[in-house]
């Protein structure tokens, strides 16, 4: 199965409290169907201090998206995308922008 949204993609996101906003794709996690955007969808967490290298206090990270709410954007477009899937010449299976036809994966 080809993803629709990879690692390092930029991607915006079209719903929830972050709708609008563009990032880059950190994690994804399939099993879930979700993925971390770099600043996007920031919590904060209460950790306990680890010793002298961890002090502990409120952290602030990324939590996790789901797919559904986030669209690849293009290069060439410079737009939000539907993605489609295409045989290559090399018989492998590669994204393309549904707008401009052109390939996402470089």
């Amino acid at each position: 199965m080809l993803a629709r949204i990879k690692k390092n993609d930029t991607v915006m996101v079209i719903a929830g409290k972050e709708h609008g906003k563009i990032g880059k794709v950190l994690r994804v996690i399939p099993e879930e169907n979700r993925a971390v955007v770099e600043r996007m969808n920031v919590v904060k967490r209460h950790a306990k201090p680890r010793g002298p290298q961890s002090p502990g206090g409120i952290i602030e990270k990324e939590a996790p998206i789901h797919l559904s709410n986030l669209m690849p954007m293009c290069e060439r477009c410079n737009a939000p995308v539907r993605v489609g899937t295409r045989i290559l010449q090399d018989g492998n299976k590669g994204r393309f922008c549904r707008r401009c036809n052109e390939l996402l994966d470089k």
